[in-house]
């Protein structure tokens, strides 16, 4: 295969057996690679006890994957793919993190990642050399200790190895922090300090199979590509294009902190009771003045340069390091929580990063949290502090009690929905409409209401990644504008802040290196549309927890259809019955039935005549056969 190794490893940390397993190319032609190949995967062994598999139990999966482009489009990206313990289906999660470059170079396209090891290990990967590793010395270990000791451990055992001279690129690294170990649910998979794999919950996956971290360094070439002189001058092009987005290499997407609050009325403000505000402290140019040591920072092969680093020198956070922040951490560790001066918000976004969370996940269950106990639902007994809008030290508090499972922490590690549910039967009130979820995920920092975003009526609803900004549905479904396209940068992995040559361009690039045959109708048509309707009906299945019941859970969350209550929007929320019709509209354009679950004779023509059996049972869960 062009653009493939076709191989990928695969480990059985229980049995501590490691082999290698090959796939075709009808499998990539059918699946691509990254968040497709993962469901694909995930399906082919989980899916016919997929609602009995605890996410967090060995029986799961945790894919690490590469795509088809990996190492050829500028910028790049690794997959992590497994099911979620947030929603009990699963997402395609992405980081920007050289093991994805790392493990083509050793010649494979990914790893597979089953059971669970007696006692910490990490995975050593380096060419044809795979191991698992004792990691006693590294477990408990946060961010920053780990990335120095493991990565230097590592970078000099290969040096003297390879008898290298001068200073060779260290090893590639993916790792879970304390979060991880302790299985909270929003627990992230962490790159490189700041990176994240963050939707999915996956460091909790990480941590349930006592797996620290996967570090990686390859050697070998690349494989071979179709039109070796076709990808190269489209390279060229795309790099000329890429390099002409410099008011995003200037700031980033922290320059949304103040913008998307002010001008889009769409940011979270105190757990979304708003998403409006006009205070500049927030604004990207005080983070560049007070906080941004380096300005321009790029992953491998990335012209967009749009990552910052953000580092405390002075004052009571000294030493805390993180990137801008991006802006969903402006918003979730800043706004979201009432809190728009730069060095608290660095200071919380450092601590997520340390811990190993999902900063946006982390955010809303703070924001959750502070709201219950703005209304008297929790007080200073339940948390053992008061816990008011504004407070980074508080928030830093109940985030430790989080990590550490410990008094209040262990009812919130359990993320928003879940501990809604709990928090809902222990206090005898219904706390679910505080609760700004969709299935179980908390939503990007985008809001609906005021329709000056890009997140607009059913963005989250349909969306199979539920609360993802990165993955969000529309209208129409078969288009630009719905999750196909993203489901396409997924499985590629591609970044996409580096997509401006467009869908349409970047599936002929794939096609040079591949030798494919595919188009944009194509993907949207067939394989994309397979990607979705499996990913569909494993969230669907659900379980063993929580199942999804599409005929109420197809919606947005309660906040949302609450009237704004100030700035150029105010006043304005979605009709709920508009949305109902819109999400019926989904349904009809995308292949569900009336209560929106994917059509037997739909998944027939995807060729997925196998996934019926999964249909049949989520009907008769849902008593609808």
């Amino acid at each position: 295969m062009f653009g493939y190794a076709g191989k990928l490893i695969d480990v059985d940390l229980s049995k501590e057996e490691i082999k290698i397993v090959e796939f075709n190319e009808e499998v990539a032609k059918r699946f691509y690679g990254g968040r497709g190949l993962g469901v694909y995967l995930l399906w082919k062994e989980l899916g016919e006890k997929w609602e009995e598999v605890d996410p967090l139990s060995e029986k799961n999966l945790l894919l690490v994957l590469t795509g088809p482009l990996t190492g050829y489009y500028p910028g790049i990206k690794t997959a992590v793919v497994s099911k979620s313990p947030e929603s009990n289906g699963t997402v395609g999660s992405v980081l920007s993190s050289e093991v994805g470059i790392e493990l083509k170079a050793s010649g494979y396209d990914g790893i597979i990642i089953r059971g669970k090891a007696k006692e910490p290990v990490y995975l050593f990967v380096n060419n044809d050399t795979i191991e698992i590793r004792d990691a006693s010395k590294y477990w408990g270990m946060d961010g920053t200790e780990l990335v120095k000791t493991l990565t230097k451990d590592v970078h000099e055992e290969l040096k003297k190895k390879e008898k290298l001279k001068g200073v060779p690129k260290e090893p590639a690294i993916m790792y879970i922090g304390r979060g991880g170990e302790n299985k909270v649910r929003f627990a992230a998979i962490m790159s490189k300090l700041m990176h994240a794999a963050g939707y999915g919950g996956y460091g909790a996956v990480m941590g349930s199979k006592n797996l620290k971290a996967i570090v990686v360094k390859g050697s070998k070439a690349l494989p071979e590509v179709y039109d070796k002189a076709k990808m190269k001058e489209m390279i060229r092009e795309f790099q000329r294009e890429l390099l002409t987005l410099t008011t995003f290499r200037e700031w980033g997407t922290g320059a949304g902190g103040y913008s998307v609050g002010k001008d889009r009325s769409s940011q979270p403000v105190k757990n979304w009771q708003d998403e409006y505000h006009d205070n500049e402290e927030i604004s990207v140019a005080n983070f560049e003045n007070k906080v941004w040591i380096k300005k321009y920072w790029a992953d491998y092969g990335c012209p967009v340069n749009c990552m910052k680093i953000s580092y405390l020198r002075y004052g009571p956070y000294k030493g805390s390091i993180t990137d801008a922040p991006d802006y969903e951490l402006m918003a979730y560790m800043g706004t979201n929580l009432g809190i728009f001066e730069p060095e608290k918000i660095v200071y919380l976004s450092y601590l997520v990063d340390e811990y190993g969370l999902d900063g946006i996940n982390a955010g809303n269950v703070l924001g959750f949290a502070a709201e219950l106990y703005q209304r008297g639902i929790l007080t200073k007994e339940d948390l053992g502090f008061e816990l008011k809008w504004g407070d980074e030290r508080a928030f830093a508090k109940l985030l430790e009690l989080i990590v550490k499972r410990e008094g209040i922490g262990e009812i919130l590690a359990e993320g928003t929905y879940r501990a809604a549910l709990r928090i809902s039967k222990i206090k005898g009130v219904d706390v679910l409409k505080y609760a700004v979820h969709v299935k179980g995920i908390g939503v990007g920092a985008h809001g609906i209401r005021s329709e000056l975003d890009y997140t607009k009526d059913v963005s989250y609803a349909v969306s199979v990644q539920g609360g993802d900004h990165t993955s969000t549905a529309g209208l129409p479904a078969i288009s630009y504008e719905g999750e196909l396209v993203n489901t396409y940068y997924d499985s590629a992995v591609i970044c996409m802040f580096t997509t401006k040559p467009g869908f349409e361009r970047i599936i002929e690039f794939g096609n040079a290196l591949t030798g494919f045959d595919l188009t944009p109708e194509k993907w949207l048509n067939e394989v994309g549309l397979r990607i979705i309707h499996l990913q569909r009906i494993l969230l669907l299945l659900g379980g063993p927890d929580i199942c999804w019941d599409p005929r109420k859970d197809d919606d947005n969350p309660e906040r949302f259809y609450e009237p704004l209550p100030s700035g150029p929007a105010k006043g304005k929320a979605p009709n709920r019955e508009e949305i109902k019709q819109k999400v019926k509209q989904y349904y009809e354009e995308i292949g569900y039935d009336e209560n929106g679950i994917p059509k037997e004779e739909v998944l027939e023509k995807l060729g997925l005549s196998k996934a019926k059996r999964e249909v049949k049972r989520i009907k008769r869960r849902l008593n609808l056969e």
